[in-house]
Parts: C-alpha cells; structure tokens; sequence
C-alpha cells in the first residue's frame, strides 16, 4: 500500500512531522513502513521564472539568450536552445548550484540528479537552466500539457509568480510512503484508513470527508432496477445513475493527488471512480447505461465453457464459479475484476450507471486465478471489503461529480443488501488487558486510544461498539493489541514468563552493577567492601557542619561501640580509610571502588524502615588527576547509554571536597552523584599526603537513566569536513560551557568535536588561557559545501564572543 504524504494532511491537517519522523512512528504504532521516496529528493534551487526578453545568440543559430525575472531586484540571464518559450511566458528555472533530475535513461549513471552551474554557452554567460518535466522527475504522463520536447510552460490558470518554489507549484514535494499492511486490516488500504491511523499515532484530528445529499427530483429505480441471484458471493450491490454527462479534464487538485499515487489522469469520470477507489480503498465501476439491456441488473454465476471479452480485448474462457454481472440480455462484466468490452464507457455516454459492491473476497481470488486476470479492484476485493463501505463510497462519487459540474445525479440509490453487517460489540475489560501485556495503563488511557480509532463506549453496560471497518476485532486479546500499539511495544516493561518454572536471569539494576564493575576495573580500580556502621565522629573528620542532613542518622540500639553506633548517611569514609591504610604502606598508587548502601532515615526518631540507596564510591590518588576520574565517570556513563548527556556543574555544596575542584553530575534536573578532589583538610584528617579524587554515583538514578536502545548507522556515505578552532578566554570560562555552545550551534550537521589542547603559559595573557578544540561536521545525504560549514562555525564564534571568547591570533 502506497499512501502520498501530502494526500494523508488533507484529512490530518494539523500534521506536521518530517517524514522520517512519520514513518517511524507509524512503524512503531503497526503500521510497518517498507520504505519512503521524497519526490523532490534530487531538485534543489528551482524556482519559478517570467521571461522578460529574448534576443538570438550573437554566434549560434539555435540558441537565445533570455532575461528571466526570478522576484529577485535584478533578472537573470539564461541561455537556453528551447524552441517553445516565448517573451512572457512563465517556466521552471533551476539557479546556479540547483539540481535537476536525470533523464530516465541517464537514472544509472545519475542516480542523485544533476548538479547546475553557471556558465558560458558559445562565448554567453548563462546562470542557470530552464526546466522540462522530465528534468522535474515527472513525465507527460502526469502533465499532458507539458511539450514533447521542450521546456514546461506554466498554464495562465497557474497561481505562480516568479521567486516561487517551481516544485511546490507543480505538486512535486511530495513524500510516498510504501507500507507492509497485514491481510487482516483491510480499512489500511486506503487512503483514508491510513490518515485514520496517523490522526491516532500523532494525537492529531481526523477529518474524514463530509458526504453531502446529492439528487435531483427524480428516482433512481426508473432508471435501473437490479436482481441479486447469488447473495453468498455478492453480498450488498449499490447502483446510481448521473445523467448529461460532461467529460473534460479533472480539477488540478484530484489530477496531482492521482499522480502522487502514481495513476494517469484520464477524465473527470474516470478520475473520479480511481479517486474514490483509492480514498475509500472500494473499486467502483461505470457503464454506459445504453448499453445495459432492459436497464436491469443481474449478479450471477457464469455458465461453465462461457466466452467472454474483457475491457482489455481479450477472450476469457469462464465457469460456474465465475461472478457475473449480467443485463436482460447479456453478461457484461467479471464481478470484481473487469468490465466487458461490450458495455465499455465512450466519450459519447450521455448516461452513467455507478456500480458500488462488496463481493466474497475468496471466490474474487479463485476467480483472478482461473481466468488469469489480476487487476487492482481485484486486490482490494480479495482482502474482504466492509459491506457498508460501499454506499458510502459511492455517495462520495456523486458528491464529486456535482462538485466537479461533471453531469447531473439522479435522486436515490439502488442497494441490494439482504443481510446488512452490524457493529460488534465487546465488553471493556481493562484488568484482563493489562494482565496480558503486563503493563498498568489506565483505563480512561485505554478508552483514549480506542475513541482515536473510531471505537465508542456506553459506559452504562460497559460495552465498547466497535465500527463495521474494523473486521480484525473479535475479542479482548484483538482491543490489548491496539492498547499495545499506541501506549508503545517500547515503553511494556521486561517481564518473566508467568508458570512453575521461569527462566532466571540478573536483575536490571544487577546489570548495571556489573558493567560499573567492568569499567572501573578496567581502569586499574580494585573493589572493596565497607562497614555500614560507623561512629558519629566521621562528620567531623569530613568537615560536615552541624546543621547538615548527612548528621541525621539512624542510631543503633545496642552498638558494639561508639566507633559503630549510626547507620552511614555519606559513603566516603570507608573508602577513605582503606586509601590511607594503602598510603600509610607506602603504595604509590591505589585506586578503590565500592558498592554499598547510605540509609537515610524518613522521620526521627526512628517509626519505620530508613531508605537504603545504593551508591558506587570511586577513589583514587597516585597517577592521574581530576581529568582521569572524570574520564572513567565518562566511560561508565557511555556503557550504560548516557553517552555525551551527563553534564558537570561546578558547585561548592559538598565541604569535603575542594571548593574550587568540585563538580555535580547531572542529566537535566537529575543529579547523578559528585565528583572532585578531596579538600587538603580532609586529607590531613585521614593522614593523606597529596591529591586524593573521589566520586559518588547514585546507582537508582543512574539505573533509571540507563537506556540500551542502541541504534546502529553503517558506514558515512559522503566525505565529512573538519574545522579546528584555537580560542582564548578567561580561566574562569569552563569547557563545558564552550561545548554546549558547538554542540547547539553544530546541529545535527556536527559529527564529533574533541578537546585537543589546553595552554597557559608564554604568549597568553595572565588570567587567560588557550583552549583549543577539533570539529568534524557531516551530512547523511549529501557532500557539505565549504559555506555550509563556514557559516555553522561563524554561528558558533558569535555565541562564543558572548563568554568573552576570542580566536587565538
């Protein structure tokens, strides 16, 4: 099923996403994307162009050189060999830079278009190229009125004036979106029940088209009556009947809608039957009423060894379960796959009999087969249309013919529809659904996705109805399907199989646990293992003030002693002790690392359970700096999905560490833990000598921030470009803040940057100093221009300007 974009916005109006973002929510809502064409993805710099002037090429024949006025303040000048433009006419002109599409048979050796740029043409300078509607990636196919062999010449009906996208006027910015539908989602393939499912996915309003009363004062059953002889294959046949037929073109509109979905544009009359057949996903069919012998109808089966001719010309050799429809006289078409060249529509019909049925899906298939006849009312019948579709599609043709002046509708219609379908109805059972997907959606949350489908509630008894369009709902699982769909297969929670047996696996925060541990032994960290008990005077020693939280503490009833007598509120001293013990040794270099739990009372004294948070405890002293720790804070957040989304805020909160040297770890409003060097005081208090470094993670929040939805990109298709900036600034100005400047100004164009040098010295201001930083910028469709990336690092130097931020000299 292909749906165009820009045909889904007319019933979703309020819907504005880019495409990509549209096929990846539709995806993950059920309806699997397959792929994606943007239209104009090989047309850049086209705009629309008036002639002013055409003087002939002073040294060839068959050129001319022409003054076209682009709504800019000066005309540019073309060269061009067209021989069918003329002084005022209005065209297509790709500017110097633009691209145009290849010619198709040029695709291969052009498969991302041409690129155009001014030049000299026998000695003339030409600043860009006139426009064909090949060279517009279209064809006469689609715009009759375009020449055989020249350039396109905007109609005078055309809204247009010079400056405008050529491509928008022309209807060419369009997105196609190829979907997978399921067999069982036959309301999927149409126009309509894919606007339908985008309105849900995007929480945005569907408008579905208003079907208005249309008729004259006259009865349709005096102009046609119809028997249906086999119900069981045909089971509802709506016919009306539009007289002093006008054929002539379709309004632009229906003609660009059809072309993005790749049909012809014929004739109103014949627009209209593709039109509908593609909006309601109901093929229709047209006769010429003086054809239809007796004007009766007759739907019935085919005598075996019959003989009949199809539109196409060729003799069909036919049997008992072969679907027919049939005049007084004579068989005139295949029921749901093709008319009969004897009751083919002329440009001379004067009166039109509108056919509108839902036919058994499965004799349509058989039928197809035997006769070896594949056609695309065929596919739709075969998936097992919705009854009631049928008149409402066929009311919908009659609107557009009155709309469109295409002929006079005769008042009433003629339906046959012996047994009609009715709404389902299933009861509302919120637990059970939340049982099977073990999730806890809420029911007003579940009623919620159901009325965006189309879907009511009576709450009186508890019943959902559900419409006749949706077949594939028959019972509860079906309805926790479509909870599941649009709460997010992403956001149902992991969850063991229910049963006497499972099969175990580690806890999520476990996990976690133990790439920390990876981590942090790869970098030369030993794990330890701490007392929770500790003595009260541990405050002092950290330099804690009185007042602090950290000095609530649960105090143990029967302690061993004084040195054991409170619950640890703060992880640092364990550790700090067991790198004194390694010091006061004489190891040079000691790294430690330790899980274990803070308990923070919820009310003192003591009435409940104090919570326990498990915090990772990181020191070191020796070899490495503030820098080093920092680092390997840096991998562990990468290995759990954080990577380049933790930010470092410079803080003087925590006493025991240095209040120049300190920083908290944070993820928007989230703070994740601390890092710093430990204050001298502190150090002296543990009988520490030099630098000692220390970081505390919070392991619950670090868990519910880890994410390992990783999405892998294959290898760069187009060259990347690099930029290096040496800046001076003052020492005050953090590096953190200079990255959030790149990394918003660099866009989704900035690959990587890395921080390669940092200097203070010689040839640097006091109170300054040089940092210096490597950016690589690159572009998923396409080479970068040098002006492209200029213009991004100029953005970022006017940011930079405002910390004070100048380029090194």
């Amino acid at each position: 099923m292909n749906t165009p974009l820009s045909w889904i916005k007319v019933y979703v109006p309020d819907l504005d996403v880019t495409a990509s973002e549209f096929v990846d929510a539709m995806t993950l809502s059920g309806s699997h994307v397959e792929s994606y064409e943007k239209k104009d993805k090989n047309l850049e710099k086209i705009v629309v162009g008036k002639i002013l002037k055409i003087d002939r090429h002073p040294d060839a024949d068959k050129l001319v050189v022409c003054q076209v006025d682009i709504g800019e303040a000066e005309p540019i000048q073309i060269v061009t060999g067209a021989t069918n433009v003329k002084e005022q006419d209005v065209i297509p002109v790709v500017l110097d830079g633009g691209k145009v599409a290849a010619a198709h048979g040029d695709n291969n050796e052009y498969p991302d278009g041409i690129k155009i740029k001014k030049g000299k043409l026998r000695g003339v300078e030409s600043n860009g190229m006139m426009c064909g509607i090949e060279e517009l990636g279209s064809s006469r196919d689609f715009y009759p009125e375009a020449p055989e062999d020249g350039v396109y010449v905007f109609p005078e009906t055309a809204n247009v004036k010079p400056g405008d996208n050529a491509v928008k006027a022309l209807g060419l910015d369009d997105v196609v979106v190829e979907y997978e539908i399921t067999s069982n989602r036959v309301d999927c393939f149409s126009i309509i029940g894919m606007a339908r499912e985008a309105a849900a996915t995007f929480e945005k309003p569907f408008y579905p088209p208003v079907i208005k009363e249309t008729g004259n004062d006259e009865d349709v059953n005096d102009y046609i009556s119809v028997e249906v002889k086999d119900p069981d294959l045909c089971r509802r046949y709506c016919a009306r009947v539009v007289k002093n037929l006008k054929l002539g073109p379709s309004p632009k509109w229906m003609q660009e809608r059809l072309a993005a979905q790749g049909i012809r544009s014929i004739n109103n009359l014949v627009d209209i039957t593709n039109y509908v057949m593609e909006e309601y996903g109901q093929p229709m069919h047209a006769f010429d009423l003086s054809d239809i012998a007796g004007n009766k109808i007759v739907v019935r089966r085919a005598n075996d060894g019959d003989k009949f001719v199809t539109l196409d010309g060729q003799e069909r050799t036919l049997d008992h379960d072969v679907l027919m429809i049939c005049d007084g006289e004579k068989e005139i078409g295949i029921a749901g796959i093709m008319g009969g060249e004897n009751s083919m529509v002329t440009d001379s019909i004067e009166t039109l009999l509108f056919e509108a049925a839902c036919f058994d899906g499965t004799n349509i298939r058989l039928s197809s087969r035997r006769i070896g006849l594949a056609t695309d009312a065929a596919f739709k019948f075969t998936k097992g249309l919705d009854p009631n579709l049928a008149l409402e599609a066929i009311n919908r043709a009659c609107q557009l013919i009155e709309e469109m002046g295409a002929g006079e509708v005769v008042g009433g219609v003629v339906d046959v529809y012996p047994e009609p379908v009715l709404p389902k109805e299933l009861p509302f059972e919120p637990d059970k659904m939340n049982a099977l997907l073990g999730t806890d959606v809420e029911p007003a949350k579940m009623l919620e996705y159901f009325g965006r489908l189309g879907l009511t509630y009576n709450e009186a008894n508890n019943m959902l109805t559900i419409p006749t369009f949706r077949q594939d709902l028959n019972c509860m699982a079906d309805l926790a399907e479509e909870v599941a769909r649009f709460y997010g297969y992403d956001n149902i929670p992991v969850s063991l199989p229910r049963g006497e047996a499972t099969v175990g696996k580690k806890p999520y925060d476990h996990m976690i646990n133990d790439i920390a541990r990876d981590v942090l032994e790869g970098n030369g960290f030993s794990g330890g293992m701490c007392y929770s008990f500790e003595s009260p005077k541990v405050f002092d020693k950290l330099l804690i003030p009185a007042d602090s939280d950290y000095r609530k503490t649960v105090e143990i009833s029967n302690p061993l002693g004084e040195d054991f007598s409170i619950m640890r509120t703060v992880s640092l001293n364990g550790l700090l002790t067991s790198l004194a013990t390694n010091y006061n040794r004489k190891n040079k270099v000691a790294r430690l690392y330790e899980f274990g739990n803070v308990y923070l009372p919820k009310s003192l004294p003591v009435t409940e359970l104090p919570e326990e948070r498990m915090k990772l405890t990181i020191g070191m002293y020796g070899e490495g700096d503030f820098f080093t720790l920092k680092g390997v804070v840096e991998e562990l957040c990468e290995r759990v999905g954080l990577k380049n989304q933790c930010t470092y805020e410079p803080v003087k909160e925590h006493t025991f560490l240095h209040p120049g040297r300190q920083a908290n770890i944070t993820k928007g409003k989230l703070n994740i833990g601390f890092i710093g060097q430990l204050h001298p005081e502190v150090c002296d208090n543990y009988n520490i000598k030099g630098e000692v470094y220390v970081a505390v993670i919070d392991m619950p929040t670090l868990v519910m921030l880890s994410s390992f939805d990783i999405k892998y990109e294959g290898i760069a298709k187009f060259p990347g470009s690099t930029r290096d900036l040496s800046m001076v600034m003052d020492k005050s100005v953090f590096v953190g803040q200079i990255e959030a400047i790149i990394k918003k100004c660099g866009g989704k164009l900035l690959e990587s940057y890395k921080l390669f040098d940092v200097y203070e010295g010689e040839q640097i201001a006091e109170g300054k100093k040089s940092v210096a930083y490597s950016m690589t910028f690159r572009a998923k469709d396409r080479t970068l221009e040098t002006a492209e990336v200029d213009k991004l690092v100029e953005k970022m130097l006017k940011e930079l300007n405002k910390l004070g931020v100048e380029l090194r000299a």
